[in-house]
């Protein structure tokens, strides 16, 4: 939450400067004036304007400089903050077409294949903590439902549904935070955020007991607010674990990214089996770009990646869970750079959340939420939030944010135009590809929601 106000105080301090320097500028007295005795331009004294140069120049200096130390200030302390839109990346815009038009296009006629279930059970993300501060309230689309998230009073963040029983008003477009309750923008019904029991009708006698709001189960954890989803309405079964440096403090928010997919939520997760995609899709080096077309180009081949890869899931009482072990290394021009190898250990907890944690002898100690959300049932919102030693500089963390993001689209580019296969043409060394389909089956149940098709339209 602190993070947040950073940004807000050097923007105060820049607006205190340039209020300061305009100050001087004008009281300032052309060098001319002075040093040449008199030496002014004629045409400058007649017309009022003696010292217009020296303080026209004196407000260009200002004005870069003042550019320069944002942009310094940007890169260097701030966090970094890459929010992509649904069509910006993973599709080919060619023949004058826009992305937008590439990327419908590919939505409309895209094989989709005989999908699993669209939602699992499971603990989503719903947003950053530092998102929501207090009394504040968000609209959010999860789950194929619309959302309303507020932070009480009371520092708490609650998740009930978005529309009102009452006439069917957002509660998240307009409503107020009263106390641990959200008020409607209609007619002014509070519902209580604990259990969305409505607490008060301001023209009404008395509140009817069955007046309230759907509410879900969520908590906050790890700088994160999640909810609980099952479609038999069952209670969570398991809860995410808590990383404890971030709770302390010793780790800090350096950044995210976030991407929308258009893709069945079982396709992201399942790159953990994939070994074998790892060696061809991100071997190239990251300045060779994200657009698949050309990372293999000649031109960047002096920078490779290379990788060593393990992925297996975990025994009870935490069969929800698996790990992916990963070894990176770096060779430039041939010859390993061995200051860059980096070991990280991913761990996804249930459908929809993984921790990628980083440690190095050098580069420090830090985590990536990387966070899967079905917006709808076809369309995944992912996001990757990191947490990083305070003592590292944010460089560091910010360098490795941006990394993972070119890596990542690269993925994107295949999830945006792939079709699901339920029965893959698969060789012996992609058997783990078979297990992580047995293991991700555990979060699906009979009553799972399907997509279902009716002549050339998908009804949800």
């Amino acid at each position: 939450m602190e993070n947040s106000r950073v940004p807000l105080m050097f923007k105060a301090v820049a607006v205190a400067a340039i209020g300061l320097t305009a100050t001087l500028v004008m009281l300032v007295q052309d060098p001319s004036d002075t040093v040449l005795g008199g030496g002014c331009p004629e045409l400058w004294r007649k017309t009022g304007l003696a010292g217009a140069p020296t303080r026209a120049a004196a407000c260009i200096f200002t004005g870069v400089l003042l550019l320069a130390m944002g942009w310094l200030y940007r890169l260097l302390f701030a966090p970094l903050e890459l929010l992509r839109g649904v069509d910006e990346v993973g599709y080919i815009a060619e023949d004058g077409r826009s992305r937008a038009q590439a990327a419908n296009e590919v939505r409309r006629r895209r094989k989709t294949g005989e999908l699993p279930p669209v939602y699992p059970n499971g603990w989503f993300r719903v947003l950053d903590s530092h998102m929501l501060e207090r009394g504040d309230v968000k609209s959010v689309t999860v789950l194929g439902q619309q959302v309303a998230v507020f932070r009480g009073q009371d520092g708490k963040a609650y998740v009930v549904d978005a529309y009102c029983p009452h006439l069917g008003a957002n509660l998240a477009v307009g409503g107020r935070v009263v106390g641990g309750c959200i008020e409607c923008p209609f007619h002014g019904w509070q519902f209580r955020g604990a259990d969305g029991k409505c607490v008060k009708i301001p023209y009404a006698d008395k509140v009817p007991e069955f007046a309230k709001v759907r509410c879900w189960p969520s908590c906050e954890i790890n700088g994160q607010v999640l909810v609980w989803f099952h479609c038999d309405g069952l209670e969570p079964s398991w809860r995410v674990p808590e990383q404890s440096e971030i709770t302390h403090g010793e780790w800090v928010y350096r950044g995210r990214t976030e991407h929308f997919i258009n893709a069945h939520i079982e396709e992201i997760p399942e790159n953990a089996a994939d070994i074998a995609h790892l060696a061809h899709l991100h071997t190239p080096g990251i300045v060779s770009g994200v657009d698949l077309r050309y990372t293999n180009s000649k031109t960047w081949e002096f920078i490779r990646h290379d990788w060593k890869v393990e992925w297996k899931p975990e025994p009870e009482p935490n069969k929800h869970c698996s790990q992916m072990l990963v070894k990176h290394a770096l060779t430039v021009f041939g010859r390993h750079w061995p200051l860059l190898d980096l070991d990280v250990q991913a761990r996804q907890v249930g459908p929809g959340v993984v921790f990628l944690l980083f440690e190095h002898s050098f580069l420090g100690r830090g985590v990536i939420m990387h966070c899967v959300t079905p917006v709808e049932p076809l369309l995944q919102c992912v996001s990757h939030t990191i947490f990083y030693q305070s003592t590292i500089p944010p460089l560091v963390p910010k360098f490795i944010l941006r990394a993972e993001c070119i890596q990542f689209e690269r993925d994107v580019m295949i999830w945006n135009n792939k079709t699901y296969i339920s029965k893959p043409m698969l060789v012996k060394e992609d058997s783990a590809i078979q297990k992580h389909r047995r293991w991700f089956n555990q979060f699906y149940s009979e009553n799972s929601p399907r997509l279902r098709y009716q002549h050339d339209t998908l009804d949800f």
